[in-house]
């Protein structure tokens, strides 16, 4: 499909739409919501007060494999920050550019496409939730509801470079150490005091050695918190790390591990409490997902480019839950989470091709 040109998008780009900007965040959603309700979808709106709507775009229905899209309306880029639109022969350049309003944008023309042809839209629906940024910790729990009622799933994040669309992510977890500890002065009364931060040197090391580069499993201590100052024994100390894996053998490795380091105090009277966990589940290859990818090989005539991913996205959830995902059906891009974000104008074209394509074979009931 050949754009004549991004005004669409454009009005959208322009659009701050920062996950705490509510107000932003749904004006995106509403915009798409007349674009979908033009093709013969019905909108349900799961109201929040302190995020955006998420929205559920439901076709009409008939016998068939059952397809759900899912893409986010937020973006990372707070007010005033980022909010230009601009192109030139090869990129276009913008806020959610390829993350991902471009990635609804490709979902959109698509649709368009299989409703040009054919005048109705079946089995093909789109959720557009609003907190993906910050980790989809309201969304998640909807999301992967809705997914079950559903045979596949495509995701419309940025596509890879050479066309790739990704069948593994990384789970991911975020957890926090507090350490209490005992204060006493580091001149007079050193040995009276339960020292927090030497507490919270000794499980950095044990947590680091946490770490499997041979099966990509990461522990990082991004952040290192305690104490009052020089000359005081500390007594308080808070580690923030992450934890990222590609099996559930190792994130199940990984916590019982945590949990023995919590449990064991090196320091004599530091008391250790862990909170946090797992954000995002692994997005892991099944056999499900092959027969996925090899129907899409079948009905659009191509070999499918495949690459997996250490960050994460939506498409986690939905994998966690059993249903066959696949991610990165939307443009090429990078900059991602910059003020240099861009998009392919030629990755645009292509991925509405290929996305025509499977959405006319579900339509068809060919899938």
């Amino acid at each position: 499909m050949k754009i004549k040109n991004f005004n669409e998008l454009k009005s959208i780009i322009e659009i701050n739409s920062w996950t705490k900007n509510k107000q932003g965040v749904d004006k995106n959603g509403e915009i798409f919501t007349r674009w979908l309700e033009a093709l013969g979808y019905s909108v349900k709106k799961h109201l929040r007060k302190e995020i955006g709507n998420h929205l559920h775009c439901i076709s009409p229905k008939k016998e068939g494999k059952k397809l759900l899209l899912l893409g986010h309306l937020d973006t990372v880029f707070p007010p005033h920050s980022f909010e230009t639109f601009k192109e030139d022969d090869t990129w276009i350049y913008g806020a959610g550019v390829c993350d991902m309003k471009g990635g609804n944008f490709v979902a959109l023309q698509s649709l368009r496409e299989v409703y040009a042809e054919y005048g109705e839209i079946y089995n093909i629906d789109f959720l557009l939730v609003s907190d993906e940024e910050t980790g989809s910790d309201d969304s998640k729990y909807l999301s992967s509801k809705i997914a079950l009622e559903y045979d596949y799933c495509m995701v419309f994040e940025a596509s890879g470079q050479n066309d790739e669309v990704v069948i593994a992510r990384k789970g991911v977890g975020t957890f926090f150490i507090d350490i209490k500890g005992k204060a006493s002065h580091a001149g007079n009364h050193y040995t009276q005091g339960h020292d927090a931060n030497l507490e919270a040197s000794y499980k950095l090391i044990e947590l680091v050695k946490l770490t499997n580069l041979e099966k990509e499993t990461t522990v990082n201590v991004g952040k290192i918190e305690g104490g009052i100052g020089a000359n005081t024994i500390s007594p308080h100390a808070k580690l923030t790390f992450e934890l990222r894996y590609t099996s559930i053998e190792e994130r199940d490795r990984v916590l019982k591990e945590i949990d023995k380091i919590i449990s064991q105090s090196i320091v004599k009277g530091t008391v250790s409490t862990l909170s946090g966990g797992i954000q995002r589940e692994v997005m892991q290859p099944s056999k499900a997902q092959e027969k996925f990818i090899a129907r899409i090989n079948s009905v659009c005539g191509i070999v499918l480019k495949t690459e997996k991913r250490g960050g994460v996205s939506d498409a986690n959830i939905i994998s966690s839950v059993g249903i066959p995902t696949l991610d990165g059906f939307g443009p090429y891009g990078d900059g991602d989470h910059t003020i240099n974000e861009r998009a392919s104008k030629k990755s645009f074209e292509e991925r509405i091709k290929l996305v025509s394509q499977i959405f006319k074979a579900v339509v068809t009931s060919k899938f």
